[in-house]
């Protein structure tokens, strides 16, 4: 009876404490010269083990609710410890009462400069620069809570928000790119400072309202499902009017664009001649995916 006990006991402190992500974490370091060097296999299981075991939140989630993601490291110089690459993060969340998910967050990090040695410890502190690398992953795994939560609780993303902040600003004293309002329109500082600006305001309502009252809606009712995810995308337009292709309009549709020219080039039938109208107004990057809509 004791040794059950002591089973159930581990069983549950194992599951108690179940991570926050599945995340892929790819290294490719073909430009180098020299990908075959062990040290970029060393990384690649590090920051794999790094990423998904990291208790990132209080939260407790269940293996089904761990958030589905993917980094694509690029290494694109290789001196000593010096590191040079850039950074592709992805992720997605599952739609209610289906079998499909929905991309939430794809953000192509230009600017991924760091200093790792082949073994070193790996240590996330919320509070402290530890170094580039720790951060960078950091501030992206906030951001891909923050939107996770924003899809199905309104504002939920806040304490998420508020942590990718910290990163950025903690994050300066390094001296490397992408955490400075001098670092360009489409850095790390620039994409967390607008999210919680008053000037893009209307962003996270559409996060919520395209998910939960949208997407989710549809396996129980498909028309009013595409009518609330139309309703949503309108809301872009007070927020275009004062930021015009905004950086953050871009990031939404890099993940959403292929996805609402779907949505909405199938039935049922819903009337899409305003959307249309909207969506070529502040995504015209994406203008011939808009074309293709005809429902």
């Amino acid at each position: 009876m004791r040794n059950i006990l002591v089973i159930l006991i581990v069983f549950l402190s194992l599951t108690g404490f179940s991570q926050e992500l599945n995340c892929n974490v790819v290294v490719n370091a073909e430009q180098t010269g020299n990908e075959n060097f062990p040290i970029f296999k060393t990384l690649e299981k590090q920051l794999n083990e790094f990423v998904n075991n990291t208790k990132w939140t209080k939260k407790t989630f269940k293996d089904q609710e761990r958030i589905s993601c993917n980094m694509f490291i690029n290494v694109t110089q290789y001196s000593g410890e010096t590191f040079q690459a850039t950074l592709q993060v992805q992720s997605s969340r599952p739609i209610y009462g289906s079998s499909f998910s929905t991309p939430l967050y794809n953000f192509n990090d230009k600017d991924f400069n760091f200093r790792y040695l082949e073994f070193q410890n790996l240590i996330y502190n919320p509070s402290q620069f530890e170094s580039n690398l720790i951060s960078v992953l950091a501030f992206h795994i906030n951001m891909i809570l923050a939107l996770d939560a924003d899809s199905f609780e309104e504002k939920g993303g806040d304490d998420y928000y508020k942590q990718a902040q910290i990163i950025t600003n903690y994050s300066q004293q390094g001296n490397f790119k992408g955490w400075k309002l001098e670092d360009g329109l489409q850095s790390r500082f620039t994409l967390i400072d607008n999210v919680l600006s008053p000037t893009f305001k209307e962003f996270r309502n559409v996060i919520y309202d395209y998910h939960r009252n949208g997407l989710d809606v549809m396996s129980d009712d498909v028309k009013a499902g595409k009518e609330a995810v139309a309703k949503a995308l309108e809301k872009f337009q007070a927020m275009n009017a004062r930021r015009p292709n905004s950086f953050l309009l871009r990031t939404f549709f890099d993940a959403k664009a292929e996805e609402v020219e779907q949505i909405f080039t199938d039935g049922p039938n819903v009337n899409i001649v305003k959307l249309k109208e909207t969506l070529q107004r502040i995504a015209p990057m994406h203008s011939s995916k808009w074309q293709n809509i005809k429902y």
